[in-house]
């Protein structure tokens, strides 16, 4: 049974820092940063958006890409490592916001950077199966990163959102397969009540990114018998703007099939919705009949790699919503100050 994507939809803040805004705090020089991290600017969520306002959004926007009955989405999973909540789900709230309960099943992922594509992994299984009709998975993140630590200059704010069914009418990108390469590997992590994730440093390369993001790539291309030639674009989990531009090449795949995808310049790090934030700006612009290729990536250590082929229905639903490009167009920028105290970073006494 083909499953697929029905409908997608993202959401951006509309506020963002420079990379130079921050170097300037900490002492570091900005244009070396920029040029290793390939990152000129972040995201930054405002006062009253959290990731759940987020997931509600990019949500909305899917729904009224596809004008479809949210009363038909049997189950929603979001996937974050910024929660609000240490317990009570985020999800739940999604799915009241949307009109899709109750007769629908919910949960939150954690898993670093991918929760958000394992949950497009769980809604195929419920949606070929038969258990739901339609399946909702998200990737929504306000991520962190503590003063002056090296994340603080990518950990940024956004979220995407997808629609997983098996209509052939409904379909506007086929899944023709998934292969995941999954490792006890722990580059990333925070404790529990922690404030800011810590990371292994160089380990966060090799063997966190790399070894799974080319474990699950070769293993699904294996799997199909492809090639980086086969795809006429590629989207890879964007931590920074040089890991996913050297695991691109080393599979092949040449600097114009990931350039719509590659948001990071100036998006920054949105974790969960990082991957699918790329793959959404390549539906925006992809044609019926192109294939695309995806891999996320969740320190911890997982990658989840896709295959999709775009149908014509594309074109019937791609401005019902708004785009990426559109969501990045005319930010609001923000000075250092004014960023720690949208972040929380200042805290009345």
């Amino acid at each position: 049974m083909s499953v697929g994507i029905v409908s997608y939809g993202t959401y951006i803040p509309k506020y963002r820092i420079k990379v130079e805004d921050i170097a300037k705090v900490w002492g570091d020089n900005a244009d070396i940063l920029s040029a290793g991290l390939m990152v000129n600017e972040k995201s930054v969520p405002d006062l009253d958006e959290d990731t759940v306002t987020i997931a509600v959004e990019a949500s909305r926007a899917a729904i009224c890409r596809s004008s479809l009955d949210p009363s038909r989405i049997g189950a929603i999973y979001t996937g974050s490592e910024s929660h609000p909540y240490a317990v009570k789900p985020t999800s739940t709230i999604v799915a009241e916001a949307v009109e899709a309960t109750p007769e629908m099943t919910a949960a939150d992922l954690e898993f670093a950077c991918k929760a958000g594509s394992a949950g497009i992994q769980a809604c195929m299984g419920l949606v070929q199966s038969g258990m739901a009709d339609l399946g909702l998975a998200i990737g929504s993140d306000v991520s962190q990163g503590a003063p002056g630590d090296a994340l603080e200059y990518t950990a940024a704010a956004g979220g995407a959102a997808y629609i997983i069914g098996n209509k052939e009418e409904e379909m506007v990108a086929i899944i023709e397969d998934t292969y995941s390469f999954t490792t006890d590997t722990p580059d990333f992590w925070r404790r529990e009540g922690m404030p800011y994730p810590e990371h292994g440093g160089r380990f966060t390369g090799e063997p966190g990114y790399f070894k799974h993001v080319l474990g699950a790539a070769k293993g699904l291309m294996n799997k199909l018998g492809t090639s980086a030639e086969d795809y006429d674009y590629a989207v890879f989990h964007q931590p920074n703007g040089k890991f996913p531009s050297r695991v691109a090449k080393m599979l092949g795949f040449s600097k114009e099939k990931i350039a719509p995808g590659l948001l990071v310049t100036r998006l920054g790090n949105t974790y969960s919705g990082s991957c699918l934030m790329g793959i959404a700006a390549t539906l925006d612009q992809a044609k019926p009949g192109d294939r695309i290729f995806a891999t996320a990536f969740g320190s911890g250590a997982g990658a989840d790699a896709f295959s999709f082929r775009v149908t014509d229905k594309i074109d019937k639903i791609r401005d019902k919503a708004p785009r990426v490009e559109e969501l990045l167009a005319n930010p609001v920028y923000m000075d250092y100050a004014m960023y720690a105290k949208h972040k929380g970073k200042i805290k009345r006494s």
